[in-house]
Order: C-alpha cells, then sequence, then structure tokens
C-alpha cells in the first residue's frame, strides 16, 4: 500500500481479535512512530508498549475508577464526558480490549510535548493500515495525566519521574469477517481550506 493510501484509507478500530501481533510487525511500526518528525529533532518521545494483559486490565480498573470520581459538565468534550458517564455506569473499558495499547509519554515542561507525540501516533496508526491492522488514538490516560494513582502506576511501568502521557494508540487484528479494517472513505464535514495566492 503506497503512503498517500495508508492515509487516506486509515478508519479507527474499536473492537479487536485477542491474538497477539507478531514482533516483527510490532517493531515496523514502533519505528514509524520513532522517526516521526519532533519539534528542534529532540526526539523526547518515549513509548510504554503494553502486551501484559493484568497490567492492561490495572489500567482499565484506575482509568474506570479516576473518570468515576468527576462530573461531567455543560460545554464537557463530548468524548470525555462518555467515558465519565461510562465510568459511573461500570464496565468501562477505555482501550476496546485490544491485545496491544501504546502509551506515549514526553517532558512535562517541554513546550512540544504534544504535538511530538501527536506526530508519533498518526505515523503508526498509518503504519499499522498499512500492515492490515487496526489502530485507534486513546486519549483516556492523557485527560488523566495527572491523576496520583494512574501517575504512580505508570511510574512503576517505566515512565520517568519527569514524563507524563500526551496520546496512546491501541493496535490489533480487527474483529471484521475478514480481519481486515475498515477502509471505507469518510465524507469531509469540516477541516476547511483557504487557498492564499
Amino acid at each position: 500500500m503506497e503512503a498517500l493510501e495508508a492515509i487516506l484509507t486509515r478508519r479507527s478500530t474499536r473492537n479487536y481479535k485477542p491474538d497477539p501481533i507478531e514482533q516483527k510487525t510490532l517493531e515496523s511500526i514502533l519505528e514509524a512512530g520513532r522517526q516521526a518528525p519532533s519539534g528542534g529533532n529532540n526526539q523526547t518521545n518515549h513509548f510504554l508498549v503494553i502486551r501484559n494483559k493484568d497490567v492492561l486490565q490495572k489500567l482499565i480498573s484506575l482509568t474506570e475508577t479516576a473518570f468515576s470520581k468527576m462530573e461531567p459538565y455543560e460545554n464537557m468534550y463530548p468524548s470525555l464526558k462518555r467515558s465519565i458517564t461510562a465510568s459511573k455506569k461500570g464496565g468501562y473499558v477505555f482501550c476496546y480490549n485490544a491485545p496491544i495499547l501504546i502509551v506515549v509519554t514526553n517532558r512535562r515542561d517541554y513546550g512540544n510535548n504534544m504535538a511530538d507525540c501527536a506526530c508519533a501516533i498518526e505515523n503508526m496508526m498509518v503504519a499499522a493500515n498499512a500492515l492490515d491492522l487496526g489502530s485507534c488514538w486513546i486519549n483516556q490516560l492523557k485527560w488523566l495525566n495527572e491523576e496520583p494513582e494512574i501517575v504512580q502506576y505508570l511510574y512503576g511501568l517505566g515512565m520517568k519521574e519527569y514524563e507524563r502521557v500526551y496520546g496512546a494508540v491501541i493496535i490489533g487484528i480487527p474483529a471484521s469477517p475478514d480481519s481486515l479494517p475498515n477502509r471505507g472513505l469518510m465524507p469531509q464535514k469540516g477541516n476547511e481550506i483557504t487557498f492564499i495566492d
């Protein structure tokens, strides 16, 4: 699949098979993330690649508990509001049971932390599509990146004390009949373009 096709046909996958991904394939996806542009070529992203089911389950539990203590408010970002509401009901799984969660951290005091993580995550999602895998951007840990219990748990997984989560991505084999991601083109309803000639 050529680059432009991989970009244009990438769609979020929210239903996965439990099957693991081959190590070589995962390393290719991670290398795409590592090769993403970064401000001043600082290369300060830190990738926590979580495949351990017990670790994933603990993060699911910590995330649900943290969100369940929050209250939605008027004009709250809709996805955050849904996370809170679902957590209060119980059984909320923020990572859609994907077999791999890649948490991308960066330095708290670095002005380009969010942008650098975003570039890396987009590269990994495009690479996953090119390799016939599903992916989805995961914001929940970023929204909770100062939640003490989650921060402490992530320290135990290798996050440095001067780092915080600025994004994450899930990767896996889509639970579709053909095990391929949805690649249908979406009509664009925003993202205005203005040419200045």
